[in-house]
């Protein structure tokens, strides 16, 4: 049986990097990773993939807006196996290199599933066993299926067969209003299918604000997507014709058909096959593990990072998650944990939703005063322009200096222009020290300076 300083359970973003740091820090390492491709859920079937999708829809859906901009584009229609053709290669080239990574021999790599038999000893789908001294669970996570009445018994996508997808559906019916259901279903739209999204919460992206949602909604509606929040599923089933749900919405019973159904309800910790009783690792009642601010689980030596453990399902909070435990295992000194006051998220819908820091409801439910300012894309040159007329730069800072907090932006680019506070907000920068910067015009990043400077009026007022 062979044995290890640090074992890795997962070889995704977070356990990869955390590999890298074991094997850095003179760990002898191991990878167990038993799925059928290399590479982890954000290059093969998340992030890349669905980015390169939405990436091409949204020039699709420019090219269709021609008119508008006085141009004459006679026909622009997706060709989705050239769409299919284009993505696959890309995704290839990053899964690639993730692979080369990962099978270069700096570390040991197993390719196999694991489970635990007791805090140090793992067993092997291939019948082997393995012992390790510290061992880091990095499995990530896998879709859920709600207890929706039919919704077992029906045939439904997941988001890995609409990223996988070389034709055009006619029609689909998208359960859910999270990233992924809102992000595939605008791409499913623009590519030509007729999309319906049934969302049980009152407004899509609940995580975020409602002032946010609210606009990536009316885009939604505008767009073309019929879409219905604050529902109650009733009933889901499928016939040779397709498929249906019933559902409740402002008191009326609604059956809508579709020859498609996309579950995207959410996702679930992976890690229900891991037997985690057997090693004295707790989790919670949907599998997520507990965990504390140096990633240790309640077996001291055991450590989880990335979408298995959260708190965010962000893959540079996992990478950071992933290094934070291989240096805490190794004994480093000075440690700081994951920072999660500069938690970044982006929404790569249209228009792109992005927050850093903290916001105005976390510091309402803290009782904490703030200031906060805000400023319309259409009241902005460049966005006009550019007919990008949806959202709002709105900026949340602390009353006595100016120090920002956060910041949330809704509008196009607003993934590029989120990354204007991500240095100010870790050096404590004030709303003085960012108008002190030079702002181009005309550019988007230049309504930034306008909540800025109006945040730094009502400071200077009060002086």
């Amino acid at each position: 049986m062979k044995t290890y300083d640090f074992l890795v359970l997962g070889g995704g973003s977070a356990g990869f990097n955390a590999a890298r740091a074991a094997v850095s820090l003179g760990l002898r390492t191991a990878v167990v990773d038993g799925a059928r491709d290399l590479g982890g859920l954000c290059i093969l079937r998340g992030c890349m993939p669905s980015k390169t999708l939405l990436y091409m829809a949204e020039v699709l859906h420019l090219a269709q807006k021609g008119k508008t901009f006085g141009l004459k584009i006679s026909s622009a229609r997706a060709d989705m196996q050239a769409i299919h053709v284009r993505k696959k290669k890309i995704i290839a080239d990053f899964a690639s290199y993730r692979v080369d990574a990962l099978t270069g021999g700096k570390f040991d790599l197993i390719r196999a599933h694991a489970r635990f038999l007791d805090p140090h000893t793992v067993a092997l789908s291939d019948g082997k066993k393995v012992r390790a001294k510290h061992i880091l669970i990095g499995t990530g996570s896998k879709v859920s299926v709600p207890p929706v009445p039919g919704l077992a018994t029906t045939p439904f996508w997941t988001s890995d067969d609409v990223l996988d997808l070389d034709f055009i559906p006619k029609s689909v019916i998208v359960l859910g209003g999270g990233i992924v259901a809102c992000e595939l279903a605008q791409f499913l739209h623009r590519i030509g299918a007729r999309v319906t999204l049934i969302q049980r919460s009152a407004n899509i992206l609940r995580e975020h604000s409602e002032d946010a949602s609210c606009v990536v909604q009316q885009a939604f509606v505008d767009e073309g997507i019929e879409l219905f929040a604050g529902t109650q599923l009733e009933k889901i089933s499928a016939d040779k014709r397709g498929v249906s749900v019933t559902f409740l919405h402002d008191g009326k019973r609604i059956t809508r058909r579709a020859a498609h159904l996309f579950n995207a309800l959410g996702r679930e910790p992976n890690t229900a096959s891991l037997d985690l009783a057997a090693a004295g690792v707790r989790a919670r009642a949907n599998g997520q593990i507990i965990i504390n601010r140096w990633q240790q689980t309640s077996a001291p030596h055991i450590y989880a990072a990335g979408d298995c453990s959260g708190p965010a399902e962000i893959v540079h909070i996992a990478i950071a998650q992933g290094v934070l435990a291989a240096r805490h295992a190794s004994g480093m000194r000075k440690l700081k944990p994951v920072d999660f006051s500069l938690l970044l998220s982006v929404v790569f819908t249209d228009p792109q939703l992005a927050t850093i820091g903290v916001l105005a409801r976390d510091l309402d439910e803290r009782g904490v005063k703030y200031l906060r300012a805000s400023y319309p894309f259409n009241d902005h040159g460049k966005s006009i322009l550019m007919d990008a007329n949806y959202g709002y730069v709105k900026v949340i800072a602390e009353p006595k200096h100016g120090r920002i907090l956060g910041a949330e932006i809704v509008g196009k680019d607003a993934g590029e222009l989120i990354h204007c506070f991500s240095g100010p907000l870790a050096m404590r920068a004030t709303v003085f020290d960012l108008l002190r910067a030079p702002w181009y015009h005309p550019t988007l990043a230049e309504i930034i300076t306008y909540p800025l400077e109006e945040i730094a009026e009502q400071i200077s007022v009060k002086e």
